[in-house]
């Protein structure tokens, strides 16, 4: 992105921080020009010419434009239609009209009807979101009422699973995005896009993931980077960026609490938290707990990422930002597992690491025996921790088994 346009999301992601309330914000759309039927309010724009500025968000831009947006909601009574930012493009801040999960039309109850409203109005990111856990979550965020976005490097997947979700629980649920969580730049212009087109959001998870499993003595060092790069690389490449969008909603907010206290506004700043508080969380897995027998990539880049974790949670810690992994256990009716060509339990029955198994039946029971609760783990499984983590304001740098019992804290 060039210079003007990463101020253009900078201040999407600032005007958001400026309609949090304490536990969610309102939508910021980019808009390609103003409206000028609705209420515009115009605000100094950030110099372009410095390409530092727009990540920075300059003391001298960030307080006038808080104290003219507080300005502005007082006279009007409320929340504005449209924001014009001059020298940055217009933008529409408004409610996002989403219903929470009464749509859902599967058997089994989304873990939304749970938890309440945790993720209802807010704005969700989930890579690798095509297929398998990332989908299975992003069901039940939509379900809960969340906008999601389903980034992926198959963008055919991602779109075609949006649109079921759209279909499923109202259009304006979910979005497809494409991306490479190992590349830098590839990630930089997706965070910056879902910045633009929602002014931030309020969870990251960081789901995408590969395994090549292999003995150290024969796995090949193309198979062992490729586990790294994209498990434990591209963690930290997805924490950077979603990080940066996340510090600078944080920044509004505070601007504008700041702004309010200033002018003696108590209504503004009564009750309200230090900041905006965003989440950030990386689904790891029960290998990044215990090592696993022949399978010393992937356990490595999950066990890497939990150090990943709690660092990252000790430096964002600043911006109101959670980081936090959560540790399921295997998905056996993911594609991973129960692919019928290339799917774990065909490769466990075709190499005979299952003695006696003489089906992808047995293979399952095996694998199922080693779970004290019997059961392989499922998406709601999951979602219940993602909703926990979100609730709970009060936990960073945690890495929370989700097994059954196989894997326990020590």
């Amino acid at each position: 992105m060039n210079t003007t346009d990463r101020t253009r999301t900078a201040v999407a992601a600032m005007l958001r921080g400026f309609t949090y309330d304490g536990r969610r914000a309102l939508r910021v759309e980019a808009l390609d020009a103003p409206d000028t039927s609705d209420r515009i309010l115009a605000l100094g724009a950030p110099a372009v010419g410095d390409a530092e500025l727009p990540l920075d968000l300059a003391d001298d831009f960030v307080g006038p434009s808080a104290r003219a947006w507080n300005s502005f909601v007082q006279e009007h009574g409320g929340l504005p239609d449209i924001v014009t930012v001059e020298g940055a493009g217009a933008f529409r801040v408004k409610h996002s009209g989403r219903t929470s999960g009464d749509q859902h039309q599967s058997g089994e109850q989304p873990v939304a009807a749970e938890r309440g409203s945790t993720m209802h109005g807010r704005i969700a990111v989930v890579t690798g979101g095509a297929q398998g856990f990332g989908l299975a979550l992003a069901e039940e965020l939509a379900g809960g009422g969340a906008t999601v976005a389903l980034v992926d490097l198959n963008l055919d997947g991602a779109e075609a699973s949006a649109a079921d979700l759209n279909a499923r629980f109202g259009e304006g649920s979910a979005v497809a995005c494409a991306a490479n969580v190992a590349d830098d730049d590839s990630v930089a212009a997706m965070t910056d896009k879902l910045a633009a087109r929602f002014g931030g959001f309020d969870l990251f998870i960081s789901n995408a993931g590969v395994l090549r499993a292999g003995s150290v003595l024969s796995l090949s060092v193309k198979d062992f980077s490729l586990v790294t790069d994209v498990n434990y690389s591209a963690f930290f490449v997805c924490t950077k960026h979603a990080s940066s969008v996340m510090r600078l909603q944080d920044a509004g907010y505070r601007a504008r609490v700041a702004a309010a206290a200033a002018a003696g506004d108590a209504k503004h700043t009564a009750s309200l938290p230090a900041h905006y508080t965003t989440d950030i969380l990386q689904i790891n897995s029960k290998s990044g707990l215990k090592g696993s027998n022949k399978n010393g990539a992937y356990a490595g880049s999950k066990f890497g990422g939990i150090g990943l974790v709690q660092s990252f949670a000790l430096e964002l810690v600043e911006y109101g930002i959670k980081v936090n992994a959560i540790c399921p256990g295997n998905f056996f009716d993911g594609p991973l597992w129960s692919d019928p060509d290339r799917g774990l339990f065909v490769q466990y029955l075709n190499a005979g690491k299952v003695p006696g198994a003489q089906s992808i039946d047995d293979v399952k029971r095996h694998y199922e025996k080693q779970v004290p609760l019997g059961r392989g783990c499922t998406g709601a499984d999951v979602a219940r921790a993602v909703y926990y983590v979100v609730d709970q304001v009060y936990e960073t740098g945690q890495a929370i088994p989700v097994t059954g019992g196989q894997e326990m804290l020590r």
